[in-house]
């Protein structure tokens, strides 16, 4: 079984660049206090350490 990794998003996209907002969204986050379960992968692990200042990550 592939080990998950549990973000809530806790700031705001408002005023992050285009491309920060376009990798929360692809990891699923669209509102603030909304948390998503993925997949660890190094492609996630990496859309996370970019956007690592909006989210708070619970590793399972």
């Amino acid at each position: 079984m592939a080990e998950k990794v549990k973000l809530t998003l806790t700031g705001s996209p408002i005023g992050c660049v285009q491309r920060q907002r376009q990798t929360l969204r692809g990891l699923g986050l669209t509102r603030v206090g909304k948390t998503v379960e993925i997949e660890k992968t190094p492609a996630t692990l990496g859309m996370i350490k970019k956007v690592s200042h909006l989210v708070r990550i619970e590793s399972e």
